[in-house]
């Protein structure tokens, strides 16, 4: 289990939380790893803090992009330089346990899955544990329609099986785009049940605003997977459910 992982990490303004993001991958009990941080044009500190890391870290490379773009173009601007078998996703506000690649990539090579995804704690941005985000055993191209069950700070893909696979070119829901696009050509996900990861839920994030983010599920469905109306108001209505009413 000597496989390279590519880790990609797009970063706009995140000096509050940039350092203890990137100290989870360098503590990590396994070593064979790059860790690729992509500048959404970044107007606070954080650059600072990154590169005094790389001065320290030959395997942190830093990407700057030209213009600010969004983070799906952050995030496939990373992929298009990852050299790793296998591509990873860490965003700047959130932090991965010390075991979290190592237990991850021997679970995938000792199954021979393409991808996977782990449990994960909720906090907020004073890192008090709010809840724990249970992953589901396994998961399929219909079962993502209802929900994004994958988080994607836990989620791993496999480049020897897949390729390079991008996210779609969406402002909001980019990583459930590339997890539908994935287990559209019958890929099965697999979910670990240890908690492996800490994502950080942040007051100002469209993931706090159920309402706003059920908006851009709606493009998804629409203009993304090209859903009918019929089809994209069914599995809408299964996922207002799931987000609103319980």
């Amino acid at each position: 289990m000597n496989s390279l992982v590519s880790i990609i990490t797009p970063n706009y303004n995140a000096e509050k939380f940039i350092a203890e993001t990137i100290e989870s991958v360098i503590n990590q009990t396994y070593t064979n790893w790059e860790l690729i941080i992509v500048d959404d044009c970044s107007t606070d500190d954080s650059l600072a803090i990154i590169n005094e890391f790389i001065k320290k870290e030959d395997r942190i490379k830093l990407i700057k992009l030209s213009k600010n773009s969004g983070p799906a173009v952050a995030r496939n601007n990373g992929i298009e330089v990852a050299k790793g078998e296998y591509m990873a996703f860490l965003d700047s506000d959130d932090r991965w346990f010390s075991n979290k690649l190592e237990v991850q990539l021997n679970f995938m090579q000792k199954h021979n899955y393409a991808l996977t995804f782990t449990s994960y704690y909720s906090v907020n941005e004073q890192k008090e544990k709010q809840k724990i985000i249970r992953a589901k055993k396994q998961i399929t191209y219909k079962n993502l329609l209802t929900n994004n069950y994958i988080g994607c700070l836990t989620a791993m893909y496999s480049v020897q099986q897949l390729g390079k696979v991008y996210m779609p070119l969406v402002l909001k829901r980019q990583d459930w785009g590339l997890w539908l696009k994935i287990t559209k050509n019958n890929i099965v996900a697999y979910g670990i049940q240890e908690p492996l990861a800490s994502y950080t839920r942040r007051e100002t994030s469209i993931s706090s605003n159920k309402f706003n983010l059920l908006k851009y599920n709606w493009k998804i469905y629409r203009e993304h997977e090209h859903l009918t109306i019929v089809k994209s108001l069914y599995y809408f209505s299964l996922l207002f459910f799931k987000k609103i009413v319980k």
